[in-house]
Formats: C-alpha cells, sequence, structure tokens
C-alpha cells in the first residue's frame, strides 16, 4: 500500500467512526426523481431549506409526468423559499419533459444521461447515482468537500473538476460515495470554509493544516 492509500485509509476510518450516521445525503427523498430535484433544488441552498419545500412539492406533482405539463410559475410557489427559485423551476420542468420524453418517464442511472438533463452537472449526478441507484460513477464535489480536500491533501484549487480528479485517483472507487458525506459532515461540523477548528477535529493528529499542537 502507497503512501497516499494508507493516509486516505486512516482519514475515511476516524471519519466513519465519527460520522457514521451520516453517509448518506441528508435530503428527503423516497425515489430517484424525488432525490434528482431535491437535489437541483439544493445548489447553494441548505439540505434544511429544501426539506421543508419539497414535501408539500412531491405530495402534488409526485412524478416527471406531472411536471412535465407545468408552467415555471406554476413551481414558484412551492420553491419560492429558496435560492435562485425561478431558474431551478425552469430546469426542473424542462428535466422532467426530456425524461418524459427520452427516458420512458424514469430517471437515467448513467452519467452520460443524467448530465444531460438541464441543470444536472456532474456534482448532481453523482449524488443521485451514488444515493438512489448505488452506483460509485464519481466523487460528488461541494464547496465543504472543495475545503476539505485543500486542507487535507494541501491542494490549492476551487474547481470542483480538479478536485474530484484528484481524489478519485487516491480514493478506493468503493468508498467514493461514502468519502463525499464525510468530507461533507467534516466541513459542517469543525472544518468549515471561514475556520478550521482543529482541536476538535479527529483527523487533528494527521492532517498537514492542522493547528493542533
Amino acid at each position: 500500500m502507497s503512501g497516499a492509500e494508507e493516509k486516505i485509509s486512516a482519514i475515511l476510518s476516524k471519519l466513519k467512526a465519527r460520522y457514521p450516521e451520516e453517509m448518506k445525503t441528508s435530503l428527503s427523498y423516497s425515489n430517484p426523481w424525488e432525490l434528482l430535484v431535491a437535489t437541483i433544488l439544493s445548489a447553494q441552498a441548505t439540505d434544511a431549506q429544501v426539506d421543508k419545500a419539497t414535501p408539500k412539492l412531491f405530495k402534488k406533482y409526485p412524478k416527471p409526468s406531472n411536471l412535465a405539463k407545468l408552467r415555471p410559475t406554476q413551481l414558484y410557489p412551492y420553491v419560492k423559499s429558496i435560492n435562485i427559485y425561478r431558474n431551478k423551476s425552469k430546469n426542473i420542468i424542462k428535466a422532467a419533459r426530456m425524461i418524459e420524453k427520452e427516458f420512458g418517464g424514469k430517471v437515467p442511472d448513467t452519467m452520460d444521461s443524467l448530465i444531460k438533463l438541464p441543470g444536472v452537472g456532474r456534482k448532481t449526478a453523482n449524488v443521485v447515482m451514488a444515493n438512489a441507484f448505488r452506483k460509485n460513477n464519481g466523487i460528488a464535489i461541494d464547496t465543504h468537500c472543495i475545503t476539505v480536500a485543500n486542507r487535507l491533501f494541501i491542494y490549492n484549487t476551487q474547481n470542483p473538476s480538479k478536485i474530484e480528479e484528484k481524489l478519485m485517483k487516491i480514493i478506493p472507487r468503493k468508498e467514493w460515495g461514502n468519502a463525499t458525506h464525510l468530507f461533507i459532515a467534516l466541513g459542517r461540523d469543525v472544518c468549515t470554509a471561514r475556520k478550521a477548528y482543529c482541536e476538535r477535529c479527529v483527523l487533528k493528529k494527521i492532517c498537514p493544516s492542522s493547528s493542533f499542537e
């Protein structure tokens, strides 16, 4: 085992012990379509905000076929509490129409197909694939993951694609989905973008950016 492999193994082991309940998305959903919609809505918004809005939305419009018939303005009342709700509403309705027309009414389960949908990039596609379909095709990178990866591995980039590419080389494929959730949990807890609370961090003795002595 290489030095990098030993390091990531130790990191993931400690994070799993510290955040065992966080190894899944915190978004509420009951099927791939609901997760797709919730993940689109979660961009630049908190999962808590999304989870407050989606129960009424999913009850009223449970399937892509229901939303495909709408105008964006008809979706606004359900999601207006969420950032950028107008643009997200347009994308969700366009995605619903594409799913109906091109994928038989079912959310596709491949990266190439998912990123064709309006409002869906690699991050959203990775979240849906890992959580709804149990497929590790990549690592979903959000702002927490960027902060944690830069501090843990001394990266110097805010580019999510570059971060994902680097992490995929050192993290075993079977752990890609877990790594996303564990890094997010660490970022929310102690390794925030504004400040790192190293004294409370489970990785304080092995993180090269740690201020713990």
